[in-house]
């Protein structure tokens, strides 16, 4: 093994994983609704969603989370999609 090896048994993780865990300890589990499996539904949620995440305030976590609840919904959209026959993608 050379000197500059990282990889030997017994280091300690780096410090990127020590702050992932940190920040994953300090997130509150929030309950979330299930969303519904039309799309129809599922478009004016996406669009209320959108309309929260911009009047939220720059670097705020209200806007972090209504940027993960658009993204939530997008990813259902998405499912609904790819289920159709024929898909829309």
């Amino acid at each position: 093994m050379g000197r500059n090896d990282k990889g030997r048994k017994g280091d300690a993780p780096p410090v990127a994983a020590k702050r992932v865990a940190a920040a994953k300890a300090e997130t509150p589990e929030v309950d979330r609704q299930p969303l519904p499996t039309d799309r129809t539904s599922l478009l004016p949620l996406h669009q209320a969603a959108r309309r929260q995440r911009d009047a939220a305030p720059l670097l705020s976590r209200e806007r972090a989370e209504a940027t993960f609840e658009v993204e939530r919904i997008e990813v259902q959209i998405a499912r609904v999609e790819r289920a159709m026959d024929p898909p829309l993608v």
